[in-house]
């Protein structure tokens, strides 16, 4: 019994070392489905195009330095190349736009094209019909969805959805007080462990397609819910939401999309418009 009792104990105290020594083993669950672009090197080298107004540039700055202090992702904000008021990117790409898209209920939106679990290029956009008035015309709601929407194009999911718990300090956190304390501004060490669970491995060339996109992906209107293709996750208040665009031999559109205060949509999950 007593050799029992010294081993349990020498493991008891050997558990709690590894997790000391490693957090990321025990705190990173925040990814979507294990999306993540492939790649050969470490750390892997994404560009953010940016597309965004003066208004927005120093928030897009700071959200490519704060994701760059990952240790296995770096991004390089470049001129932006965007198709079309809907924010198209090109393989390999991520693009970043704001606009005044009008009264449809949405703060901002992340998308990401999948091929299998590769990501094969992303898009977020920013809605100054809302983010130019209060009560999100402040730099903290600028920063909270800037960092949130980039974060998505990474394959991070969020690491709570509801805006009524304390703020966790990570622009991955909903909540209806960016600035807290503590602030949800930025990325935290949650978010790093998660990416680098995310990006243990290496695969092959960024943006590699294991087969052809369909003409349907580039051709899809994307401007709203009824585009959007099915909703397969939202928050219990339904200010939050993710769609997912289904076009067959593993080829899909995910939609992230942080509604504004009271627009939120209330459809249960896996309901179709």
């Amino acid at each position: 019994m007593l050799k029992c009792l010294r081993r349990c104990h020498l493991a008891v105290v050997f558990a709690s070392l590894m997790i000391a020594a490693f957090p990321s083993v025990t705190l990173a669950n925040h990814s979507w489905n294990g999306y993540h672009w492939a790649r050969s090197q470490n750390p892997i080298n994404l560009t953010l195009g940016d597309n965004v107004s003066s208004a927005w540039d120093s928030y897009l700055t700071t959200a490519s330095n704060d994701w760059t202090v990952s240790s296995v992702l770096n991004t390089t904000v470049v001129p932006g190349q965007a198709k079309g008021r809907n924010c198209r990117p090109d393989t390999g790409r991520i693009e970043v736009c704001n606009a005044a898209y009008g009264n449809n209920g949405w703060l901002g939106i992340a998308q990401i094209w999948v091929n299998g679990l590769h990501i094969t290029k992303g898009s977020t956009r920013m809605n100054d019909t809302y983010m130019a008035v209060p009560p999100y015309n402040t730099a903290p709601w600028h920063r909270l969805v800037m960092c949130q929407e980039v974060g998505h194009t990474f394959g991070l999911d969020h690491q709570d959805e509801d805006f009524d718990n304390g703020n966790l300090g990570t622009c991955m956190d909903y909540t209806d007080d960016p600035d807290g304390p503590p602030s949800n501004e930025h990325p935290n060490q949650h978010d790093y462990d998660e990416l680098e669970a995310i990006y243990a491995h290496l695969d092959g060339p960024t943006g590699r397609l294991t087969s052809p996109e369909p003409p349907a992906m580039n051709d899809i209107e994307l401007s709203g819910p009824g585009q959007w293709g099915k909703l397969v996750k939202r928050s219990h208040d339904g200010q939050t939401g993710i769609y997912e665009a289904d076009f067959g031999g593993g080829h899909k559109i995910f939609t992230f999309v942080i509604w504004a205060n009271g627009q939120g949509d209330t459809r249960a999950n896996g309901e179709k418009d």
